[in-house]
């Protein structure tokens, strides 16, 4: 008796444990942090709330009918064919509850699809794998990708917090304010989708879905990309921070000034150190993922630089800059003429050609990237031929 009692209590003291494991665990879907997120939560309790009535009427009915008119009480089946009764309350039950449902749905479906007098306009352009946010309003656009360090991924080192979640640069948006996103995708379908804000569009080439929200407190709110988009689907995170109107003024001053300074590096004089320089921070950043940090790539899919006569032979530099600015249709080799600007493309392409064992001493100026965007050739690039000195 004693051993039973033993066994009992561990059983009972374990369920306990696996309770308090999960307290912070539900199945529930979250009430969010907007007006919106908390209708979308408060049709979702009613519609429940309506499936579990439902459920017990139908359930007492049933178990009722089998406990108290089963054939060992002696129970006779009633017989009757074509009750109208029956046929009356079949019908007109469901379609009363149908209605009940209906009413609320609708009321919530017209605020989540009414993005009139938005304040901010923001669009979004989903990348495989990154964001691009552009505040159309304010002339100010940037790539949001992903922070987290391959150590990390490659379980080389301690994983953060937030692990998966982080970006380099987040969406950054004032409270108290509508905002209407335009979402649309460059190269495959991805999904913008945001739990605490009720927000989840599709992002499909060719199309513009809308989207808004308006938060009430500032706070960071994280999502990810919900659509199967690729082999790193799961590295494109979403992040949204929420600030008061004098702090969002501020940081929305502060990226037009960069801007402003991007800009103007396309007229400055660089030398081949400095374009290097911050090619390697540009390259890691949106290179290293498919041609790896050394250079070698993955062939055949992505294929290596170092070494690669595109990226060594002179007379092939208009043939690099070409698919660093265009793409390649038909690869996985994406445009960065539209992602980059022309000091960043200029610079990566510089890297490429001089780093690792691609010593050939050549740079390609912002300059140079300008002029190709508006006229396809590169200044002193005729036939394939490079100028002297290695330097466009």
């Amino acid at each position: 008796m004693r051993l039973r009692t033993h066994k009992l209590f561990l059983l009972l003291a374990g369920l306990m444990s696996t309770v308090t494991a999960r307290a912070d665990w539900t199945v529930n879907m979250t009430e969010g942090v907007t007006s919106l997120s908390r209708s979308i939560y408060s049709l979702h309790m009613t519609i429940f709330w309506i499936c579990v009535v439902i459920g017990v009427l139908v359930f007492a009915v049933m178990f009722w009918s089998v406990i108290f008119h089963r054939k060992s009480r002696g129970a006779k089946p009633a017989e009757f064919h074509e009750s109208t009764v029956v046929e009356i309350l079949w019908t007109s039950v469901p379609f009363a509850i149908l209605v009940a449902m209906a009413i609320p749905a609708t009321k919530t479906l017209i605020e989540v699809y009414d993005a009139d007098d938005a304040e901010v306009d923001i669009k979004i352009t989903g990348y495989q794998w990154k964001w691009q946010y552009e505040y159309l309003d304010d002339d100010v656009g940037f790539f949001s990708n992903l922070k987290t360090g391959k150590e990390q991924i490659y379980n080389v080192r301690t994983k953060d917090p937030e692990y998966l979640l982080e970006v380099d640069e987040p969406m950054v948006v004032p409270v108290g304010r509508k905002i209407r996103f335009l979402v649309t995708a460059a190269d495959v379908i991805h999904a913008w989708w945001v739990p605490a804000l009720a927000v989840k569009k599709d992002a499909i080439p060719g199309f513009i879905n809308e989207a808004w929200t308006k938060i009430d407190e500032p706070g960071i709110y994280r999502g990810q990309c919900a659509e199967l988009c690729g082999k790193d689907h799961g590295f494109m995170p979403i992040v949204v921070d929420a600030r008061s109107e004098a702090d969002y003024q501020a940081w929305l001053d502060e990226k037009k000034a960069e801007a402003q300074k991007i800009r103007e590096l396309t007229s400055k004089d660089w030398t081949l150190e400095e374009l290097v320089a911050r090619g390697e921070g540009v390259y890691t950043k949106v290179c290293a993922a498919c041609h790896q940090p050394n250079g070698k790539g993955m062939p055949p899919m992505f294929p290596a630089l170092d070494g690669s006569d595109m990226a060594t032979n002179p007379a092939r530099m208009l043939d690099h800059v070409d698919i660093v600015v265009n793409g390649k249709k038909g690869t996985a080799m994406q445009a960065f003429g539209g992602q980059l600007s022309e000091a960043d493309l200029a610079a990566v392409i510089t890297y490429e050609r001089n780093a690792w064992g691609n010593k050939t001493g050549e740079m390609v100026t912002p300059k140079a990237i300008l002029d190709y965007k508006q006229t396809g050739k590169l200044p002193e690039v005729q036939a394939g031929k490079a100028p002297e000195g290695g330097s466009i």
